[in-house]
């Protein structure tokens, strides 16, 4: 009983700072990826600084990882994202091994136990001497007693199993959500660095404009 005390601990201590993870990202994250949008439509430099004040989140360091870069081409951009992302989401996998360790093991911890307390029960029964009515009470006593091991660890292993399927829904989720928003920026990214018509002063458009009269062919003179 002793390591099942231990692990249900782990199990609600890992369950706690985890839902406290989620409930702050999930109750922020909306704002922060709609800031960091709208004013990347018209400066991404302020969409930067969003980006930076939120960094102590997720999606905050997801969003100001490309955009911190100077002046990174459209596939730099989008490499940056996604090394971004692969990150934050070993991050929000913290947690998942343990859940898991307590899912498999608590189970067989619980039948270990029981059997243990069936051997120590069966041993001091005494077949061949009297009041049988009273040892076949004490057995049944002690076969009882055997199988709360057995109860515990299943009941910590099922509260295990639901709180790391709920966290698991909440990560497949968020890896969604992450590709819809990167999907986002990049667009918006990619259309300040084609579009022709961006004024030369933005150190973005300035290198897009190069880039485009570099591609292109010279004009032949005379």
């Amino acid at each position: 009983m002793w390591p099942l005390l231990g692990l249900s601990i782990a199990t609600i201590a890992t369950a706690l700072e985890r839902v406290r993870f989620w409930f702050q990202l999930l109750s922020k994250e909306d704002r922060i990826v709609h800031d960091v949008l709208e004013a990347a439509r018209s400066d991404l430099h302020k969409a930067a600084a969003i980006a930076e004040q939120a960094q102590t989140l997720p999606i905050g360091r997801f969003l100001l990882a490309p955009l911190r870069l100077k002046q990174p081409t459209p596939e730099t951009f989008r490499l940056a994202m996604e090394a971004a992302g692969d990150k934050e989401f070993v991050q929000m996998r913290k947690g998942d091994k343990l859940l898991e360790t307590v899912v498999a093991v608590a189970p067989l911890l619980g039948l270990l136990g029981t059997v243990t307390g069936l051997i120590a029960t069966f041993g001091s029964l005494n077949i061949g001497s009297g009041g049988t009515s009273e040892q076949a009470t004490r057995a049944a006593g002690g076969i009882g007693e055997a199988l709360i091991t057995t109860a515990a660890g299943m009941i910590v292993a099922i509260i295990a199993l639901l709180v790391f399927r709920a966290f698991v829904t909440l990560q497949s989720r968020q890896m969604d959500y992450f590709s819809a928003v990167g999907s986002e920026l990049e667009l918006i990214y990619r259309q300040m660095w084609y579009e022709p018509s961006v004024s030369d002063s933005d150190p973005f458009a300035s290198t897009a404009a190069a880039s485009r009269r570099g591609s292109l062919p010279q004009e032949k003179i005379g």
